[in-house]
C-alpha cells in the first residue's frame, strides 16, 4: 500500500505528458517551428517522434555521461545544465525545465539548437529516419499543411 501510495505522490508531482500526434502539430506550428531555420512542420514531427515519442518526460543516458532530456531529447553536454557534468548550456536552462508538459521552455531552446551550424542535423534521430525521407506521414490526417515539405 505504501508503494502505491508513493507512486501517486510522484505522479502528481511529475507535470510531464505524451503528446497526441495532431495536437503536438497544432502546439508546434502555433509556436512558429513551421519553417522556423527552413525546417518543415512536419521535420520537427518527425525529430520528435523518433527523438521521444512525442513525450515530455522522456530521458536518456549516453555512453558520454550526458542525457538527453524531453520531447526534443536536448543534451545536457551542450544545451541545458543538469548540474552532473560539465557543460556549455548554451540554452541557459537547467535540464528539469525541459520535463514538463509546459513545452515553451524546450521549443525555445530547440530553436535555439537549429540555430547552431548543424542545424536540424544535430540530432541523431533527424539524421537516421528523417533526412531525405517523406515525412508528410506525420502531419497526414492533422488539418495542417506545413510551409516546407
Amino acid at each position: 500500500m505504501k508503494v502505491l501510495l508513493v507512486l501517486l505522490v510522484l505522479l502528481v508531482l511529475v507535470d510531464g505528458r505524451v503528446f497526441e500526434r495532431c495536437q503536438w502539430a497544432r502546439t508546434m506550428k502555433s509556436s512558429g517551428m513551421d519553417g522556423y531555420r527552413n525546417v518543415s512542420l512536419a521535420n520537427w514531427m518527425c525529430l520528435t517522434y523518433w527523438e521521444s515519442r512525442y513525450d515530455t518526460l522522456a530521458v536518456n543516458h549516453n555512453r558520454d555521461k550526458s542525457t538527453d532530456f524531453g520531447i526534443f531529447q536536448i543534451n545536457s553536454r551542450w544545451w541545458c545544465n543538469d548540474t552532473r557534468i560539465r557543460t556549455a548550456n548554451g540554452c541557459r536552462i537547467m535540464c528539469e525545465q525541459l520535463l514538463s508538459d509546459d513545452v515553451g521552455v524546450a521549443i525555445g531552446c530547440a530553436k535555439r539548437v537549429v540555430r547552431d551550424p548543424q542545424g536540424i542535423a544535430a540530432w541523431v534521430g533527424w539524421r537516421t529516419h528523417c533526412k531525405n525521407q517523406d515525412v508528410s506521414k506525420y502531419l497526414q490526417g492533422c488539418g495542417l499543411d506545413s510551409s516546407l515539405l
